[in-house]
């Protein structure tokens, strides 16, 4: 049992929570003040701006030790297994291990900061809602029904857009790092294999962005959508009317296509990444075997430029996910402003559809 002489004294636990918060305390300790940014990449850059440049500076290191392993494995066929010299293999394979276990802990701490960086801002957003909430206690029933609609929405994003803080902008930095410096090693290694794998991925700078846009864009109108459909059941609780009915109708209905249509663009989009990663590594092997055979390049380059392909898929459907997050923190956010602020100083508010 804790004695009442080992307890902090009052408000010395709130100064080891700003401790624990970092550089970013102050702006989280005046939430309750602060006017939110129009877009969510002005409030992640406002609430933990400190925490985006260590996040940054980890994401940096990550990307360089990712080549290390590639290296490792074109010089263990190259070099020790072709000489026949074990203490080669055995220096190679140490150097392979350390790096690995080094980058795995860097990603491990990018991810455990990543969940401190956006646990900040969720308490920032929080700390924003009990702001709204206060007034209505002493404004009677009504004001506390008004605002108490208002609170249940912005309460209902908060955590989503809180989570997108930590990753918004260190994970394109990190993926998109992986792709550049994985293609120009493998370019370095072998110029006219790497071109080949760069033609190879290019359709899919294509038809990636705007098939992901078109997801994006369905799934912007389905969260207005759900958001609508909860608005008229906390408004009217029971739908009697057959117009309210047939209005109710029409929006679930209208939710269901938009996920149809969302489910087709997005495995459609998936089967087309796959084929293309395939046809990667057949080219790399049927060039790349031809190289070997004619003695233009070493077996150990096929080996690294195969882990190359195989390493840049991941980074890739990566940044693709974060730019649907992205594009749905900012439609989240965008209603937690609105319900907590009501639209910009001299906007006409939008009729409700």
């Amino acid at each position: 049992m804790t004695s009442d002489a080992a307890r902090p004294a009052p408000g010395e636990e709130d100064s080891r929570e700003t401790r624990m918060l970092g550089a970013d305390a102050r702006a989280i300790e005046g939430a309750e003040r602060m006017r939110l940014p129009e877009t969510i990449f002005g409030y992640v850059w406002k609430v933990s701006r400190e925490g985006q440049i260590w996040l940054c500076v980890g994401s940096a290191a990550s990307f360089l030790l990712a080549l290390v392993p590639l290296e490792m494995q074109r010089r263990v066929v190259n070099e020790a297994l072709e000489q026949r010299h074990l203490r080669t293999l055995a220096y190679l394979c140490a150097i392979y291990i350390v790096t690995a276990l080094v980058a795995g802990w860097i990603k491990r701490w990018i991810n455990v900061y990543r969940g401190i960086v956006s646990e900040r801002a969720t308490l920032a957003l929080r700390k924003k809602v009990h702001a709204v909430v206060k007034p209505a206690e002493t404004n009677g029933d009504e004001s506390k029904d008004k605002e108490g609609t208002t609170v249940s929405v912005a309460v209902a994003e908060v955590e989503p857009v809180g989570g997108f803080v930590g990753m918004a902008i260190s994970e394109p930095l990190l993926q998109g790092g992986i792709l550049v410096f994985t293609f120009a090693y493998l370019v370095f290694l072998q110029p006219w294999m790497g071109l080949l794998s760069i033609v190879l991925f290019s359709p899919q700078l294509f038809f990636v962005p705007r098939m992901q846009a078109a997801i994006n864009r369905r799934a912007a109108i389905r969260i207005k959508t759900v958001r609508k459909v909860g608005a008229q059941l906390i408004e009217e609780m029971e739908i009697d009317a057959d117009d309210d009915k047939r209005h109710f109708d029409r929006k679930i209905t209208t939710v269901l296509e938009l996920n149809i249509q969302i489910y087709r663009l997005k495995y459609t989009m998936n089967f087309y990444m796959n084929a293309l990663h395939h046809l990667g590594v057949v080219g790399v092997l049927l060039v790349g075997g031809w190289f070997v055979i004619d003695g233009r390049t070493e077996a150990g380059t096929i080996v690294a430029f195969i882990s190359g392909l195989s390493q840049l898929k991941e980074p890739w459907t990566d940044l693709i996910n974060y730019y649907r997050e992205a594009t749905t923190a900012q439609v989240k956010y965008g209603l937690v402003k609105k319900a907590l602020e009501g639209p910009p100083d001299g906007a006409v508010p939008a009729p409700a559809a």
